[in-house]
């Protein structure tokens, strides 16, 4: 198996994590949070960007970003798999969430601004193909702001899917576009 069909697994993946979690399908009610697996193996397979896209400056600042997103991400999901670890005692989750809220050396790597840098990360890899796939390259960079926006603003999951369909799109086709050329 290549690097890029890694990169292809992660994306199918993390597609599907942010289809469950926009909740457009009816709940499974199952005991096995299917959303958060979904995104902490995506995100663990979204790390072989790193080595696809041309070495360069870019590419270095990029894949130390994209390294530390998806450490957040496999710490978020920790987090929420605990979380629903307590089924419906909400009490022990207010408790949960207080605490966390109430520990920034948790709160901030972990909730707030580490897993954003997954989306960073990978949309600074994009910006290698800005002179050559422009429109492709905003898909990445426009998707990975509105992926946030969605969420922290709006708080809109089908918003939030719709921006994940564009970035996994435009990553996608970089990927191909990518190959394509290194074939010629």
């Amino acid at each position: 198996m290549k690097t890029k069909h890694f990169c292809q697994i992660g994306l199918l993946f993390f597609l599907a994590s942010y289809l469950l979690f926009s909740n457009i399908l009816p709940n499974l009610n199952t005991s096995i949070d299917f959303a958060h697996w979904f995104n902490l193996i995506g995100a663990c397979f979204l790390l072989s960007f790193n080595d696809v896209f041309p070495k360069n400056r870019i590419n270095t600042l990029a894949s130390v970003l994209t390294a530390l997103g998806v450490i957040a991400h496999i710490g978020l999901c920790t987090i929420d798999f605990i979380m629903s670890g307590f089924g419906t005692d909400e009490t022990a989750k207010a408790a949960l969430s207080l605490q966390i809220s109430n520990s920034p050396e948790v709160l901030y790597p972990f909730v707030i601004v580490g897993p954003s840098l997954l989306f960073v990360g990978l949309a600074v890899h994009a910006l290698n193909f800005i002179k050559t796939q422009t429109i492709i390259s905003l898909m990445v960079v426009l998707a990975s702001a509105a992926i946030g926006f969605s969420f922290f603003v709006l708080k809109n999951g089908v918003c939030m899917f719709l921006s994940c369909v564009v970035f996994v799109l435009g990553l996608g086709l970089l990927l191909f576009k990518k190959e394509a050329v290194l074939n010629e």
